[in-house]
């Protein structure tokens, strides 16, 4: 039997716990790889009454979640219960969103599970608790460490109609531009060339480089990051043998003949990469983090207080995260 996809709550207070439910009730129709739940069964049974759901419910270990799957929502206990109601997160939210992610790594490093799908976060209410990462995929990271030595993360939003990879993730403008440079730019591009070939089955990935400039700099003139950064870094590339084009105006690159040219759009800082693809594919995108000894995936969208509760979230982009974990956990390299 498969080794199940360990899901996190998210925000308690938010529409985690919806879409759980909501994909576990579809989960024959829709045949989805078996997950289990890490947290706390009250809030799962509460949340379910709330949206006026009957769902059965197991608290399990991971081994035995595959299981369970098919006639009970497999939960893992983390030891943290969270009281928080739809809506309202309260003080029991971040140490219980905290110990989910935290036990959810630990069970794939363990080889209790295949990959980790995390529910949105609320990061606000994270910082208040002392968190101290820009976001999960940093935080993932650092979990990820060994002997000292932390991967670098890198965020891609997958999805049918195009997969992006921004370079400079949670930062303001000013200090991605600042921290923007050729070695940053390679080694995030050979990050996603060893993923998209290992996990993705793409014997020859086709990269396409954003320029950080308007119109790529236009030579110089509205810029000089264009030739000094970015080129410079796509040259090394291609001397590997990537096959790359760039640095290209940004502005041309997501209508559809352009995206037929190739597999992975990379681009120079956070909007400039998940506008096009939260635009073209907001229902069904998906978060992945590269670069980590383990698959990580999760919906492409925030925790959703105002809806929390009534029943109105839709579950697409977790589906689509749940399916693409437990396809890339095909794939894994031995």
């Amino acid at each position: 039997m498969a080794k199940p996809l360990a899901l996190t709550t998210g925000e308690p207070a938010g529409i985690g716990l919806d879409i759980t439910i909501e994909a576990w009730l579809r989960r024959k129709e829709l045949k989805l790889p078996a997950f289990y739940l890490l947290g706390d069964r009250s809030s799962v049974s509460n949340r379910a009454k709330a949206l006026g759901l009957k769902l059965e419910l197991a608290e399990v270990s991971a081994g035995e979640a595959p299981g369970a799957f098919a006639e009970a929502l497999p939960v893992v206990a983390t030891g943290h219960s969270a009281t928080a109601r739809p809506g309202h997160p309260d003080d029991t939210s971040a140490v219980a969103a905290m110990a989910s992610i935290r036990q959810a790594v630990g069970d794939v490093i363990a080889g209790q599970a295949s990959a980790v799908v995390t529910n949105p976060i609320a990061k606000s209410v994270l910082y208040r608790a002392g968190f101290r990462h820009p976001g999960h995929t940093e935080y993932l990271a650092e979990l990820a460490a060994t002997n000292g030595h932390t991967p670098q993360p890198v965020m891609m939003l997958w999805s049918p109609a195009l997969v992006v990879v921004p370079v400079t993730i949670h930062l303001s403008l000013r200090d991605a531009i600042a921290q923007l440079s050729s070695d940053l730019i390679v080694t995030t591009a050979r990050i996603v060339v060893a993923a998209l070939k290992t996990r993705f089955g793409l014997a020859n990935p086709r990269l396409a480089i954003s320029g950080l400039n308007p119109h790529a700099g236009e030579d110089g003139s509205l810029g000089t990051e264009d030739k000094t950064i970015v080129a410079p870094a796509i040259e090394i590339l291609r001397r590997e043998g990537v096959e790359i084009r760039g640095p290209l105006p940004a502005d041309t690159m997501f209508h559809e003949a352009a995206r037929k040219t190739y597999d992975c759009a990379i681009c120079m800082y956070h909007d400039q990469a998940l506008i096009p693809v939260k635009t073209l594919a907001f229902e069904d995108a998906v978060n992945v983090t590269l670069g980590l000894p383990f698959i990580r995936t999760s919906p492409d969208h925030g925790t959703a207080f105002d809806i929390a509760g009534t029943g109105r979230a839709d579950p697409s982009s977790l589906i689509a995260a749940l399916r693409l974990a437990a396809r890339m956990a095909q794939t894994q390299p031995a």
